[in-house]
């Protein structure tokens, strides 16, 4: 059984739980900000109250995207392993501080440590598909850890809202306390390792098929392996995107369960079944994009047709005067982001090597300090109008419009590729 796929079992499940949990713990705030027990317990009432809301979303991507950056020159030097530990420990001890939290001040503090030791994910995840998987798999490897991304807070919304609902704000975070200390740290220890050859489970013919890859690929195309990622202008294309795709996926995700709320009127049950909705509108891309970049090989062409659905979902949220399909085109939107994410990082995978995968996975990451810029210049703009979101969502249809004029010059260059390089034949593994 799984003779041969391995690598699926001990390095896509433990990455799949890794966001599944991560992903709750990170925009699980997004539901508990809908509690007025917790607005009121934290100080979060006045007139500056959706600032301080945005603020938390801010100082927490701040820590994450310039924490990327140290990440992933620890995990080419340590090791992903030994960094998904130390991260984990560290960001379920902030979730127990944020749970003993009674200011506003405390809470912030905790949020920063947050975003410091969620850092890691994505060089982590990166280095480790790059370590593991063959490239013309890349699109399916990656697709089973965004799948955990988009899954985790779909089913994370219903949960959240039942747990503040029947116990407390705090129990939500004791629970994902325990979340990550019994399921993902003992998942690490016991099921990973840096790097199939170091695993005693791993068949050298399984071995021998992840490599295999590498050697053909610098047959095939030896001066892309010998050039830097950092000098191939695709690759900043691929970041400038992320930077974009960051602003709009977290001013989306983190604002729309108090847009559902207070701009169309949803109770807290609609609330949560159309945000779990859209996060799996946000799968369903994923899903999508995956198995579509393996067969046309066009992801550049893909986020570009994104960019401009996400830019139309968003200007139909604002005229259509109908509630429910106002917030489901706020999770259309949501979801074509969710596969420029997982465009995003293949295309990374694709531009590095597995020596420089956690420098480049730490820059990409890094781009989602603009989800904190998001979250807090939409609160700011709320304020000014008095609660209202046309004003921010019509910023994010600009932001999205940047984004597609971004992709369209990487289009002809994947164009040409496309004709000079015939898709290869898979061997099929015994």
């Amino acid at each position: 059984m799984l003779n041969g796929q391995k690598r699926w079992l001990y390095i896509a499940v433990p990455i799949f739980f890794f966001w599944f949990f991560g992903q709750i713990d990170k925009v699980g705030i997004s539901i508990i900000q809908t509690d007025p027990e917790f607005l009121h317990a934290l100080g979060m009432t006045g007139d500056d109250k959706n600032a301080k809301i945005g603020l938390l979303s801010f100082v927490f991507t701040i820590a994450y995207g310039i924490s990327n950056l140290f990440w992933g020159f620890i995990i080419d030097k340590l090791g992903a392993r030994k960094t998904a530990i130390a991260g984990l420990f560290v960001w379920t001890l902030t979730m127990i501080t944020s749970g003993l939290a009674n200011s506003y001040e405390i809470f912030l503090i905790s949020r920063i440590i947050l975003g410091f030791g969620e850092g890691m994910m994505i060089p982590v995840s990166g280095k480790l598909i790059s370590n593991w998987f063959n490239k013309r798999e890349l699109g399916r490897a990656q697709a089973s850890w965004l799948t955990g991304n988009y899954l985790g807070p779909a089913m994370g919304a219903v949960v959240l809202v039942l747990v503040i609902s029947l116990l407390h704000w705090q129990a939500a975070f004791f629970m994902l306390a325990a979340f990550n200390l019994f399921i993902n740290i003992p998942m690490f220890i016991f099921m990973t390792r840096n790097t199939p050859e170091e695993h005693p489970r791993i068949s050298k013919e399984e071995l021998a098929f992840i490599r295999q890859t590498d050697d053909e690929m610098k047959e095939t195309a030896p001066s892309q392996n010998k050039k830097s990622f950092a000098q191939d202008y695709r690759f900043w294309i691929v970041w400038f995107g992320m930077l974009v795709c960051s602003f709009l996926f977290f001013g989306i995700s983190i604002w729309l369960p108090t847009y559902l709320i207070e701009a169309k009127g949803f109770e807290k049950e609609g609330m949560s079944s159309i945000t779990s909705l859209s996060w799996l509108f946000a799968l369903g891309f994923v899903l999508a994009c995956g198995f579509l970049a393996d067969k046309t090989r066009r992801p550049s062409m893909m986020a570009t047709i994104l960019f401009s659905l996400t830019a139309v979902f968003l200007t139909v949220a604002v005229f259509i005067p109908n509630p429910i399909l106002a917030g489901l085109c706020m999770g259309l939107a949501m979801g074509c982001q969710g596969g420029v994410f997982h465009l995003s990082n293949m295309l990374m995978v694709k531009y590095s090597t597995p020596e420089t995968a956690g420098r480049a996975a730490g820059l990409i990451g890094f781009t989602n300090i603009m989800g904190g810029f998001s979250s807090y210049i939409m609160g700011w703009l709320r304020d000014l109008s008095g609660g209202d979101f046309s004003s921010s969502i019509a910023m994010l249809i600009f932001t999205a419009i940047l984004g597609l004029a971004a992709y369209l010059f990487s289009i002809k260059r994947e164009s040409a590729e496309l004709r000079l390089s015939p898709i290869p034949v898979q061997k099929i593994q015994a």
